[in-house]
Protein backbone atom coordinates (compact mmCIF):
# COMPACT_ATOMS: atom_id res chain seq x y z
CA UNK A 1 0.00 0.00 0.00
CA UNK A 2 1.21 3.95 -1.48
CA UNK A 3 0.44 6.61 1.07
CA UNK A 4 1.49 10.02 1.24
CA UNK A 5 0.13 11.32 4.61
CA UNK A 6 1.19 8.52 6.77
CA UNK A 7 3.67 6.07 7.37
CA UNK A 8 2.13 2.21 8.16
CA UNK A 9 4.59 -0.29 9.07
CA UNK A 10 4.61 -3.96 10.07
CA UNK A 11 7.42 -4.67 13.08
CA UNK A 12 6.31 -8.76 13.98
CA UNK A 13 3.09 -8.89 14.90
CA UNK A 14 2.87 -4.85 15.83
CA UNK A 15 1.51 -2.28 13.23
CA UNK A 16 2.80 1.13 13.57
CA UNK A 17 0.77 4.00 12.28
CA UNK A 18 2.61 7.34 11.73
CA UNK A 19 0.09 10.76 10.63
CA UNK A 20 2.79 11.87 8.84
CA UNK A 21 1.92 15.66 8.05
CA UNK A 22 4.39 17.52 10.28
CA UNK A 23 4.00 20.94 8.78
CA UNK A 24 0.21 20.80 9.69
CA UNK A 25 0.81 19.84 13.51
CA UNK A 26 -0.35 16.69 12.16
CA UNK A 27 -3.97 17.50 11.12
CA UNK A 28 -6.28 15.43 9.56
CA UNK A 29 -7.43 15.71 6.12
CA UNK A 30 -10.20 13.79 3.85
CA UNK A 31 -7.00 12.17 2.26
CA UNK A 32 -5.59 11.33 5.68
CA UNK A 33 -8.87 9.84 7.15
CA UNK A 34 -9.16 7.61 3.91
CA UNK A 35 -5.41 6.59 4.30
CA UNK A 36 -5.95 5.54 7.68
CA UNK A 37 -9.09 3.89 7.31
CA UNK A 38 -7.39 1.59 4.74
CA UNK A 39 -4.57 1.03 7.02
CA UNK A 40 -6.78 0.12 9.82
CA UNK A 41 -8.38 -2.44 7.89
CA UNK A 42 -5.58 -4.14 6.80
CA UNK A 43 -4.40 -4.25 10.31
CA UNK A 44 -7.93 -5.70 11.23
CA UNK A 45 -8.15 -8.27 8.93
CA UNK A 46 -4.00 -9.48 9.07
CA UNK A 47 -3.70 -12.66 10.75
CA UNK A 48 -0.54 -12.14 11.70
CA UNK A 49 -1.08 -8.82 13.38
CA UNK A 50 -1.92 -8.37 16.91
CA UNK A 51 -1.55 -5.12 18.14
CA UNK A 52 -1.27 -1.49 16.83
CA UNK A 53 0.83 1.78 17.92
CA UNK A 54 -0.87 4.99 16.84
CA UNK A 55 1.68 8.37 17.02
CA UNK A 56 2.66 11.47 15.07
CA UNK A 57 5.87 12.69 12.64
CA UNK A 58 8.14 14.70 14.44
CA UNK A 59 8.40 16.36 18.03
CA UNK A 60 5.58 18.81 18.16
CA UNK A 61 1.98 17.29 17.70
CA UNK A 62 0.45 13.69 17.73
CA UNK A 63 -2.23 15.68 16.20
CA UNK A 64 -3.70 18.84 16.51
CA UNK A 65 -7.42 17.47 14.68
CA UNK A 66 -9.59 18.09 11.73
CA UNK A 67 -7.74 20.42 9.40
CA UNK A 68 -9.52 23.73 9.14
CA UNK A 69 -7.56 25.08 6.44
CA UNK A 70 -9.46 22.27 4.38
CA UNK A 71 -12.68 22.47 6.30
CA UNK A 72 -12.57 26.49 5.53
CA UNK A 73 -12.41 25.30 1.64
CA UNK A 74 -15.34 23.31 1.97
CA UNK A 75 -14.30 19.58 3.18
CA UNK A 76 -16.17 17.85 5.08
CA UNK A 77 -15.29 14.96 6.83
CA UNK A 78 -18.05 14.21 9.14
CA UNK A 79 -21.70 13.73 7.69
CA UNK A 80 -21.39 12.18 4.13
CA UNK A 81 -17.59 11.68 4.60
CA UNK A 82 -16.28 8.55 2.58
CA UNK A 83 -14.12 7.44 5.73
CA UNK A 84 -14.33 7.97 9.00
CA UNK A 85 -12.46 10.79 11.18
CA UNK A 86 -9.20 9.46 11.18
CA UNK A 87 -10.27 6.13 9.78
CA UNK A 88 -11.55 4.50 12.39
CA UNK A 89 -13.40 6.66 15.10
CA UNK A 90 -16.72 5.30 14.05
CA UNK A 91 -18.18 3.17 12.08
CA UNK A 92 -15.39 0.59 11.97
CA UNK A 93 -15.10 -1.73 15.68
CA UNK A 94 -11.40 -3.04 15.78
CA UNK A 95 -11.24 -5.66 18.72
CA UNK A 96 -7.17 -5.57 18.33
CA UNK A 97 -5.55 -3.51 21.00
CA UNK A 98 -4.60 -0.05 19.41
CA UNK A 99 -2.03 2.17 21.56
CA UNK A 100 -1.28 5.68 21.34
CA UNK A 101 1.74 7.02 21.39
CA UNK A 102 1.72 10.70 22.09
CA UNK A 103 4.31 12.53 21.31
CA UNK A 104 3.30 16.46 21.88
CA UNK A 105 -0.04 18.17 21.16
CA UNK A 106 -3.16 16.12 21.47
CA UNK A 107 -5.99 18.56 20.31
CA UNK A 108 -9.32 18.44 18.91
CA UNK A 109 -9.45 15.03 16.68
CA UNK A 110 -6.30 14.49 17.91
CA UNK A 111 -7.91 13.84 21.16
CA UNK A 112 -10.32 12.01 19.83
CA UNK A 113 -8.59 9.30 18.08
CA UNK A 114 -6.28 8.89 20.99
CA UNK A 115 -9.55 8.20 23.15
CA UNK A 116 -10.31 5.64 20.10
CA UNK A 117 -7.10 3.21 21.48
CA UNK A 118 -7.06 1.57 24.21
CA UNK A 119 -3.88 2.28 26.00
CA UNK A 120 -2.74 5.61 25.72
CA UNK A 121 0.83 7.23 27.15
CA UNK A 122 2.13 10.77 26.59
CA UNK A 123 5.56 12.43 26.29
CA UNK A 124 5.59 15.20 29.49
CA UNK A 125 5.35 18.26 27.07
CA UNK A 126 2.00 16.87 25.60
CA UNK A 127 -1.09 18.65 25.78
CA UNK A 128 -4.78 17.38 25.76
CA UNK A 129 -8.00 19.52 25.11
CA UNK A 130 -10.90 19.76 22.18
CA UNK A 131 -10.45 23.29 21.63
CA UNK A 132 -13.38 22.74 18.92
CA UNK A 133 -16.37 25.17 20.28
CA UNK A 134 -13.57 27.85 20.36
CA UNK A 135 -14.25 27.87 16.09
CA UNK A 136 -18.08 27.45 16.44
CA UNK A 137 -18.31 23.59 16.06
CA UNK A 138 -17.95 21.11 18.52
CA UNK A 139 -16.25 17.38 18.64
CA UNK A 140 -18.36 15.42 16.54
CA UNK A 141 -15.51 12.46 16.07
CA UNK A 142 -16.66 10.46 19.63
CA UNK A 143 -15.26 13.22 21.86
CA UNK A 144 -18.41 14.03 23.45
CA UNK A 145 -18.98 10.39 24.26
CA UNK A 146 -15.70 9.10 24.57
CA UNK A 147 -14.34 11.72 27.46
CA UNK A 148 -17.12 11.56 29.63
CA UNK A 149 -16.22 7.94 29.95
CA UNK A 150 -12.65 8.21 30.08
CA UNK A 151 -12.65 11.24 33.04
CA UNK A 152 -14.75 12.27 35.49
CA UNK A 153 -17.94 13.96 34.34
CA UNK A 154 -17.31 17.39 35.44
CA UNK A 155 -13.98 17.35 33.63
CA UNK A 156 -14.93 16.28 30.87
CA UNK A 157 -17.63 19.10 30.68
CA UNK A 158 -14.82 21.63 31.34
CA UNK A 159 -13.10 20.44 28.69
CA UNK A 160 -16.00 20.41 26.46
CA UNK A 161 -17.78 23.43 26.69
CA UNK A 162 -14.96 25.84 27.79
CA UNK A 163 -12.38 24.57 25.15
CA UNK A 164 -9.27 24.68 27.86
CA UNK A 165 -6.49 22.07 27.50
CA UNK A 166 -4.69 20.21 30.21
CA UNK A 167 -1.23 18.88 30.61
CA UNK A 168 0.12 15.46 30.62
CA UNK A 169 0.55 15.77 34.52
CA UNK A 170 -3.37 16.19 35.00
CA UNK A 171 -4.29 14.22 32.27
CA UNK A 172 -2.46 11.02 34.00
CA UNK A 173 -3.71 12.20 37.27
CA UNK A 174 -7.57 11.94 36.06
CA UNK A 175 -6.73 8.94 33.99
CA UNK A 176 -6.79 9.87 30.60
CA UNK A 177 -3.22 8.71 30.05
CA UNK A 178 -1.37 5.19 31.98
CA UNK A 179 2.10 6.90 31.64
CA UNK A 180 4.01 10.02 31.11
CA UNK A 181 7.55 8.35 29.29
CA UNK A 182 10.74 11.02 28.33
CA UNK A 183 10.17 11.71 24.76
CA UNK A 184 13.22 9.33 23.93
CA UNK A 185 11.66 6.55 25.45
CA UNK A 186 8.15 6.73 24.32
CA UNK A 187 7.83 4.38 21.06
CA UNK A 188 10.51 1.94 22.85
CA UNK A 189 7.78 1.62 25.57
CA UNK A 190 4.93 1.57 23.29
CA UNK A 191 6.61 -1.16 21.87
CA UNK A 192 7.07 -2.88 24.79
CA UNK A 193 3.77 -2.63 26.30
CA UNK A 194 2.45 -4.25 22.93
CA UNK A 195 5.28 -6.97 22.61
CA UNK A 196 3.56 -7.87 26.32
CA UNK A 197 -0.06 -7.57 24.34
CA UNK A 198 1.29 -9.82 21.82
CA UNK A 199 2.87 -12.32 24.56
CA UNK A 200 -0.81 -13.14 25.88
CA UNK A 201 -3.38 -15.11 24.37
CA UNK A 202 -4.75 -13.35 20.92
CA UNK A 203 -8.12 -14.39 20.81
CA UNK A 204 -8.49 -13.46 24.66
CA UNK A 205 -7.71 -10.60 24.14
CA UNK A 206 -9.37 -9.90 20.85
CA UNK A 207 -12.49 -10.86 23.45
CA UNK A 208 -11.98 -9.35 26.31
CA UNK A 209 -11.78 -5.70 24.23
CA UNK A 210 -14.83 -6.82 22.90
CA UNK A 211 -16.28 -7.37 26.33
CA UNK A 212 -15.34 -3.97 27.07
CA UNK A 213 -16.09 -2.09 23.90
CA UNK A 214 -20.07 -3.29 23.95
CA UNK A 215 -20.49 -4.32 27.35
CA UNK A 216 -20.54 -0.06 28.07
CA UNK A 217 -23.60 0.48 26.23
CA UNK A 218 -24.79 -2.20 28.43
CA UNK A 219 -26.82 -2.02 31.71
CA UNK A 220 -24.86 -4.18 34.27
CA UNK A 221 -26.68 -7.23 34.37
CA UNK A 222 -26.81 -7.19 30.36
CA UNK A 223 -22.51 -6.88 29.99
CA UNK A 224 -22.62 -9.72 32.86
CA UNK A 225 -24.33 -11.92 30.93
CA UNK A 226 -22.62 -10.79 27.71
CA UNK A 227 -19.40 -11.52 29.37
CA UNK A 228 -20.43 -15.02 29.89
CA UNK A 229 -21.05 -15.92 26.09
CA UNK A 230 -17.99 -14.63 25.12
CA UNK A 231 -16.50 -16.46 27.50
CA UNK A 232 -17.90 -20.00 26.89
CA UNK A 233 -17.20 -19.54 23.10
CA UNK A 234 -13.50 -18.56 24.21
CA UNK A 235 -12.77 -21.59 26.52
CA UNK A 236 -13.73 -23.74 23.44
CA UNK A 237 -10.60 -22.49 21.67
CA UNK A 238 -7.23 -24.58 21.63
CA UNK A 239 -5.72 -21.40 23.02
CA UNK A 240 -8.19 -21.67 26.40
CA UNK A 241 -6.79 -25.45 26.73
CA UNK A 242 -3.25 -24.50 25.99
CA UNK A 243 -2.89 -21.70 28.84
CA UNK A 244 -4.53 -23.68 31.86
CA UNK A 245 -2.02 -26.42 30.54
CA UNK A 246 1.14 -24.66 29.71
CA UNK A 247 0.98 -23.63 33.49
CA UNK A 248 0.67 -26.49 34.87
CA UNK A 249 3.60 -28.01 33.61
CA UNK A 250 5.33 -24.81 34.08
CA UNK A 251 6.39 -23.86 30.72
CA UNK A 252 5.55 -20.64 28.37
CA UNK A 253 2.65 -21.43 26.34
CA UNK A 254 2.27 -21.66 23.02
CA UNK A 255 -0.78 -19.76 21.17
CA UNK A 256 -2.11 -19.86 17.70
CA UNK A 257 -5.14 -18.12 17.80
CA UNK A 258 -7.54 -20.52 17.66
Amino acid sequence: MQFETILYEKQGQVAVLTINREKAMNSINGQTSAEMQQAWADFRDDRDLRVAILTGIGEKSFSTGMDLVATASGENQFSGAAAPFGGFTKRMPIYKPIIAAINGYCLAGGLELALACDIRIAVPEARFGLPEVRWAIMPGAGGTQRLPRAIPQAWANYLILTGEQMDAETAFRLGLISHIVPREDLMDRALQIANLICERGPLAVKTAKEAILRGQDMPLDHGLAYEDVLLSRLMTTDDAKEGPKAFAEKRKPEYHGR
